[in-house]
């Protein structure tokens, strides 16, 4: 992989204002906006090269077997854009969730479903999916567990097939697992990146602070957790490590839209990592619609590339053929003795126990009356006495 790619990677790890893509400045997407500034504005400016992430996941193939249509994805995070023409017709909002003065949700939701534009063919994983924008954030892209935990439920209340959070928080387990869980009683799975795009710094050395060592919703039961990777399979230095993801994806230097207008942003991160599971999750569940949300996720794991952890890989999520899971091993039999058992032998058996015991007996009769008869001569005890009392 070209270096000057890798060099992109660093340059978004790093939050700078703006990201080079061949020879094109494209704004730089974040999860959150410093106090005092303004909303992200429409980018003017488009990618002039084919996204790195596009050919990875091989989506030409994956299109052959399904775009997603059908299914709705949630996406709980800062709102998603209503005035973006590569999602137009398919967003649903919840309250407030159409105005996105972050950029982040309408990134993802690029991601997830964007239909392919002309050109350089920046586009989503399932096109044809339908996304449903729930607000998870404040409206600068703050957060709390409550939030999520809400939007979560929200999603799940409202139909949606597939829940894309945006956010990994070290804090709010309890809330999160039982958002979570209530989602799973819907047969809605929940994708959610395994880390922070970035991890708070230090006041004194200026360097992150250590990762903590569980993020939500990420590490609750029957979330799909992700970890992201760029170009050539490499990671930015100082991104958090991945470590104990369910499934990793393209989800550095990349590039989807924005808030509003036709122009094209540039992000790196575990959440546009898991955007990119969530569009899978689409197609799967488009094209196996009885498939539940848990085996999905199972075809999406079982199915990527072999890693540890996997790599995600729709066209292999789409055609790999899961085997069903060993059945459980025969219950064996109890013994039973026959119900007309041979009679002779058992007639015999008792005989020969009777006279050995017999014959035990007359040994031990023997051994006390032998040694009394030679004392008495041999005379019958009633004639010993007689003669006794003769004499006296």
């Amino acid at each position: 992989m070209p270096a000057a790619l890798l060099a992109i990677a660093s340059l978004a790890a790093s939050a700078a204002p703006a990201a080079s893509d061949g020879d094109v400045q494209l704004p730089v997407v974040r999860t959150v906006l410093p106090s005092g500034e303004p909303c992200v504005r429409a980018s003017t400016d488009k990618a002039e090269k084919q996204p790195w992430s596009r050919q990875v996941l091989g989506l030409s193939r994956a299109w052959t077997f399904s775009e997603g249509a059908g299914v709705t994805v949630a996406v709980v995070d800062t709102g998603v854009g209503t005035d973006v023409p590569a999602l137009s017709g398919r967003v649903e909002v919840v309250g407030d969730a159409g105005e996105d003065c972050v950029g982040h949700g309408s990134f993802a939701a690029g991601l997830i479903a964007a239909a392919p534009g002309e050109g350089v063919g920046v586009a989503g994983v399932a096109p044809e999916a339908r996304i449903l924008a729930v607000r998870g954030t404040g409206t600068r892209g703050e957060t709390t567990a409550g939030q999520l935990a809400a939007g979560i439920r929200t999603a799940a209340d409202k139909g949606a097939d597939v829940i894309y959070v945006g956010r990994a928080l070290a804090t709010g387990k309890d809330e999160l697992t039982e958002a979570v869980a209530h989602a799973a009683r819907r047969d809605a799975l929940v994708v959610a990146p395994i880390v922070p795009d970035t991890l708070p710094k230090d006041r004194t050395t200026g360097k992150p602070v250590e990762r903590a060592p569980w993020y939500w919703p990420a590490s609750a039961n029957g979330v799909l957790s992700v970890g992201d990777y760029g170009p050539g399979g490499g990671r930015p230095e100082d991104a958090p490590p991945t470590h104990g993801a369910d499934l990793m994806a393209p989800g550095d230097a990349v590039v989807s839209v924005g808030p509003r207008g036709s122009g094209h942003y540039y992000g790196s991160g575990s959440s546009l990592a898991a955007a990119h599971v969530a569009g899978a999750a689409a197609l799967v569940r488009a094209r196996h619609p009885e498939l539940t949300a848990v085996e999905v996720a199972r075809q999406l794991t079982v199915g990527g590339y072999p890693a540890d952890p996997p790599q995600l890989d729709p066209f292999g999520a789409l055609t790999t053929v899961l085997t069903d899971p060993p059945a459980a091993a025969p219950r064996q039999a109890p013994a039973q003795l026959p119900e007309d058992a041979p009679t002779v032998p058992r007639s015999r058996a008792l005989a020969i126990a009777g006279a050995g015991g017999g014959l035990m007996l007359l040994v031990a009769g023997c051994a006390v009356v032998i040694p009394r008869g030679r004392a008495r001569s041999w005379r019958p005890a009633h004639g010993a006495e007689g003669e006794r009392r003769s004499s006296d």
